[in-house]
């Protein structure tokens, strides 16, 4: 599920790669509950192997720390992120509705996700340096496609014309749009669906790539 070389940062005593994955993952799972329950600093590693049906000592196979821990739960996260909005890009067929299909599928990941999205926000902190860049790199990825779309719909003449740094704007304002329902969801949730929410920001977005052309939104949006 994960990118090999992303695995490898963390050292482990296993030898065998797809039994470190499937340990990770489960070990990853457990912690990722127990962090949104309970926070990362009142989670033991204890608790962690308890709740992941393993013994302390295989646990400490595969993490040296349980701040290892918490980045290869950040970086899971970050996966299923990336995956979701990687499908939508294959799934979409092109034309107008791409950029709606894709934003979309990225607010609907992140609806699924909001507890673990807003639990790396808040937990993040606690990583050393090399980690937190490392989280901060996995979100630049996320919007390195959002890129890749804003940039091949203005190319082939489905968006307006959209200079290199306005369809970098536009997808970090994607990427914040997203989160904002995480955030904000204590607000938004009483008030939109997430339906609703979906359709209103991509709107939104959809005006904003046509002032491009100074344009309105019915022209990619149809």
């Amino acid at each position: 599920m994960r990118n090999a070389t992303r695995a490898d940062a963390i050292p482990t005593q296993v030898k065998d790669p797809n039994l470190v994955e499937r340990r990770r993952r489960q070990i990853a799972d457990a912690a990722a509950r127990l962090f949104v329950a309970k926070g990362f600093h009142k989670t033991t590693t204890r608790q962690i192997a308890r709740a992941a049906d393993i013994s302390i000592g295989s646990l400490y196979e595969y993490f040296t720390t349980k701040e290892d821990i918490l980045y290869i739960v950040c970086d899971f996260i970050h996966t299923e992120m990336e995956r979701g909005v990687a499908t939508a890009m294959a799934d979409a067929s092109g034309g107008r509705d791409a950029l709606a299909k894709v934003i979309r599928e990225y607010f609907m990941v992140c609806h699924r996700m909001s507890d673990f999205i807003l639990m790396i926000y808040q937990e993040t902190q606690s990583l050393p340096r090399q980690w937190q860049q490392r989280v901060l790199e996995n979100e630049l990825r996320i919007t390195g496609l959002l890129v890749g779309v804003l940039a091949r719909l203005s190319q082939s003449g489905e968006l307006p014309h959209l200079d290199e740094r306005s369809i970098e704007l536009t997808a970090h304002n994607i990427m914040v749009m997203g989160h904002m329902w995480t955030f904000r969801r204590w607000f938004l949730a009483k008030h939109y669906s997430i339906e609703d929410y979906i359709k209103l920001q991509t709107d939104a977005i959809l005006r904003m790539c046509a002032s491009g052309w100074g344009g309105d939104a019915s022209r990619v949006a149809s």
